[in-house]
């Protein structure tokens, strides 16, 4: 969490939401104009990394390669993704409520990000994906084909 606000200080990207989980990391974040998507998912991964190295003296592997990443298409986009990194511990059964965790921006003891102005006007029209709180995965598989 100290390397996620360290490059939001330094105003690589901004920081809307966030969970930290035992084996993964979920970001709604928004890079600046000079950093891509890609380099700011590098120095999250790398300061990470080059910390908890530090800190244990060791050097083992910490992430896997790449991430998914998803484009927000409007506010109803916005907000299914927020809940679904807001609600990640309560389905992984850690806590019984989204701010009890408190590697999350659920428990509102963090200052974010707020939402992009584009995001606030109307709806794409487009629907979002929307998982069940049960639902492990953030992208749902593709519907199998009816065969005849």
């Amino acid at each position: 969490m100290r390397t996620l606000f360290h490059y939001r200080g330094l105003g690589d990207y901004l920081l809307h939401e966030f969970v930290v989980m035992p084996d993964h990391l979920h970001l709604l974040l928004t890079p600046c104009a000079t950093t891509s998507l890609e380099k700011a998912v590098q120095l999250i991964k790398g300061g990470s990394s080059h910390q908890i190295h530090k800190e244990r003296n060791q050097k083992m592997e910490i992430w896997q390669q790449g991430f998914h990443d998803w484009t927000m298409r409007d506010a109803n986009d916005w907000r299914t993704k927020v809940e679904y990194i807001r609600v990640n511990p309560v389905r992984a059964k850690l806590v019984e409520s989204p701010q009890d965790w408190p590697y999350s921006s659920a428990n509102d003891q963090f200052t974010l990000d707020p939402l992009p102005d584009k995001y606030c006007r109307q709806a794409s029209g487009a629907k979002a994906q929307i998982t069940s709180p049960a639902a492990p995965e953030l992208k749902l598989r593709p519907p199998k084909e009816h065969q005849a």
